[in-house]
């Protein structure tokens, strides 16, 4: 398995991603081959921390956890 980033590029009434020349090279894929993505998304971590609401402020639990210690 490769990971690269690449940008997305309009073809048409489509869009296409552009695989570099070596990454292509090093996964062994050519003209015609059939591959498979997995599309994230821009930013999944600032979409997954974007969700939780806290009652408190993050200062004050770090503090609190600070003070209390974790081998408790």
């Amino acid at each position: 398995m490769v990971e690269i980033t690449s940008q997305v590029r309009q073809w048409g009434r489509s869009v296409g991603v552009v695989i570099p020349k070596e990454t292509a090279e090093k996964a062994h894929i050519k003209t015609g081959d059939k591959i498979r993505l997995l599309i994230i998304g821009k930013n999944p971590l600032r979409e997954t921390f974007g969700i939780l609401k806290l009652e408190r402020p993050t200062e004050e639990i770090m503090k609190e956890v600070d003070r209390e210690g974790w081998d408790e």
